[in-house]
């Protein structure tokens, strides 16, 4: 009789060299997702979804599509996170309806909601727009969410998303501003860990819309002059450029930061 108990040390099959699947599946995954990241067009204008960044030039660079610097291109552990947060915005919003919300996520054409100013060089698209539900709550409301990592969920539900994420409270008053949605916007955060969810009225902050709205337009008429915008840091190693805490918020490296100090621009 055949021993079946697994410390038994019978062999049943000759060794062979099994290949690391996981190694094969991931190389191929990241290859096809590195790919389709490099197929797409580039932005030619200023997103409101960054208008809110430390760095008038960082923006600035972005706008004129340049290109990052060798080996900081987005990473696929990156793309694959970027993925992943689509994917909960679309599981958030469906909880929403089946909440009893009437959320409008996307035109009948299927387009999102959003809006383009500077002859289409200032954009800027919504997640959604709530016009009733089972909340007491003033609508129409602009709707923005995120799905964010269990610390960074934390620190939101801990401080508020202003000041936790001021480039969304920046993005929120944008879009409250240039979409006529004065009303309170219900931001919501998605926990990838644990899936709970944060909610927020934001109230609108027009000083805050208006001084967004004018960075966009410095950083296009600087570029159609080409001038370049001035650094927020003073040195290469601050936490704006080499990425890090400072004040209390994460800053994540500048993509662009090597060429900016090496070409000696002022």
């Amino acid at each position: 009789m055949i021993d079946l108990n697994h410390a038994s040390g019978a062999q049943y099959l000759p060794p062979e060299t099994i290949p690391d699947i996981t190694v094969a599946l991931g190389t191929a995954i990241d290859r096809a997702l590195k790919a389709r990241n490099g197929a797409e067009r580039p932005r030619t204008y200023v997103s409101s979804s960054g208008l809110g960044r430390t760095c008038l030039r960082q923006i600035q660079y972005d706008f004129l599509a340049t290109p990052r610097d060798e080996g900081q291109e987005f990473a696929p552990g990156t793309l694959r996170i970027f993925e992943a947060g689509h994917r909960g915005e679309d599981m958030v919003a469906s909880w929403l309806r089946l909440a009893g919300f009437d959320l409008r996520t996307e035109r009948a054409d299927g387009r999102q909601f959003g809006f383009s100013a500077l002859d289409g060089r200032f954009k800027g698209h919504i997640d959604g727009c709530l016009l009733s539900g089972p909340v007491s709550m003033a609508y129409p409301a602009l709707w923005e969410t995120k799905a964010l990592g269990a610390a960074s969920w934390k620190d939101t539900l801990k401080r508020g998303v202003a000041i936790s994420k001021p480039v969304y409270a920046a993005q929120i008053a944008i879009y409250q501003a240039y979409l006529d949605l004065p009303n309170p916007a219900l931001f919501t955060a998605l926990n990838r860990d644990t899936q709970e969810i944060y909610a927020e009225l934001v109230p609108f902050d027009a000083a805050l819309a208006q001084r967004m709205s004018d960075r966009a337009v410095d950083v296009v008429r600087a570029s159609d002059v080409e001038e370049f915008l001035p650094r927020e840091a003073a040195v290469p190693t601050s936490v704006v450029c080499k990425g890090g805490m400072a004040a209390g918020h994460w800053h994540p490296s500048c993509a662009w930061a090597r060429q900016c100090w090496t070409e000696r621009r002022p």
